[in-house]
């Protein structure tokens, strides 16, 4: 299988990761990955498709990544974790020093997300600031149970860009799942 990621942007500006087949992460990868923070005590919030998975309580499709949130006080310890099991930071066009992108021999991806949390308690990412609640969101991947970003939040962050396929089956199922009102864009 060739190796592949290619970046390309929407008609919205956004930027697309399409990567070949061999770049999934499946549950037992995700269920490492997350047992590294468990052994680490470092409290990791899922985002992204397997957050959606995380919130449905089973894997509802291919991912071919994992987003997780870590507060800045563990960042760098999280960051040293994944380098001892083989992961190096990939640079990519939208990178920033809080937002960075790490890979394996395995070509398992980690969008590792950066935050803080506010004297207001609020939580800042990148420049902007989103309630405590955002984080609120309780999960399972198969018999560990996670924090992720709630669902509402979730769908959310699903508007206002160019969606695929994979947006428009979280949304479907996270307002099915969770009662929200499907948005305009989606229907």
């Amino acid at each position: 299988m060739q190796r592949f990621i290619k970046q390309t942007s929407s008609s919205s500006g956004r930027l697309i990761r399409i990567c070949g087949d061999d770049k999934m992460v499946n549950i037992t990868d995700v269920k490492q990955i997350l047992q590294f923070a468990i052994d680490a005590e470092i409290k990791v919030f899922l985002d992204g498709g397997w957050g959606v998975d995380a919130l449905l309580g089973y894997q509802s499709r291919a991912h071919n990544d994992i987003d997780i949130f870590v507060e800045k006080n563990d960042y760098q310890n999280f960051i040293e974790i994944m380098k001892a099991n083989g992961f190096y930071e990939i640079k990519m066009e939208y990178t920033t020093l809080n937002h960075t992108v790490w890979e394996d021999l395995k070509n398992r991806i980690i969008d590792l997300h950066c935050f803080e949390y506010t004297d207001e308690g609020e939580i800042l990412y990148d420049g902007d600031c989103f309630p405590v609640e955002t984080f609120s969101g309780k999960g399972r991947i198969e018999e560990i149970e996670v924090s992720c970003i709630e669902p509402y939040s979730q769908v959310m962050f699903h508007l206002g860009y160019e969606f695929d396929e994979n947006d428009a089956h979280d949304v479907k199922l996270l307002c099915e799942t969770f009662h929200i009102e499907i948005p305009n864009e989606y229907r």
